[in-house]
């Protein structure tokens, strides 16, 4: 088994920098650098909470789709980043204020959720738990 700690950053395509790094900052993600966006480097941006995003660009092709997510054909690959939140109500007020979209919810097993998507489709899981026993948590990432 490989002793893997923790993970380490996200990475995700993005076509506009500006409009990305406004949407992630009002999530709470702060820019630590900028490497070189319009090289093909990331814009490295961390959450108080401790999820870093390397925000990769630019995109050289806009469908205006995620095609992991938008079509009936299942393509393989990365669908949706999930973030645990302490509260749904609470991430539904942020972002009725902020103007951002539900895409859908769910629940399952003392766990609920929301969807949200970035400005360039990616989905984005918002995840509350009953409470945070850690055997919900497997219990949730086990299902069949």
């Amino acid at each position: 088994m490989l002793n893997i700690e923790s993970v380490n950053h996200v990475g995700i395509r993005v076509a506009d920098k500006s409009r990305s790094v406004a949407f992630y900052s009002d999530l709470g993600f702060e820019v630590v650098a900028d490497h070189g966006f319009n090289q093909g480097h990331p814009v490295v941006m961390k959450h108080p909470g401790g999820v870093v995003l390397n925000l990769l660009g630019p995109a050289t092709e806009a469908t205006g789709k995620n095609i992991l997510m938008d079509v009936a054909e299942l393509y393989s690959g990365y669908t949706h980043i999930a973030l645990t939140v302490s509260s749904l109500q609470t991430a539904k007020d942020f972002m009725l204020e902020h103007h951002i979209e539900l895409t859908g919810s769910f629940s399952f097993k003392g766990m609920s959720a929301i969807f949200i998507r970035d400005p360039d489709r990616n989905v984005i899981e918002l995840d509350a738990y009953d409470n945070s026993n850690t055997e919900k948590h497997d219990e949730y990432n086990n299902h069949p």
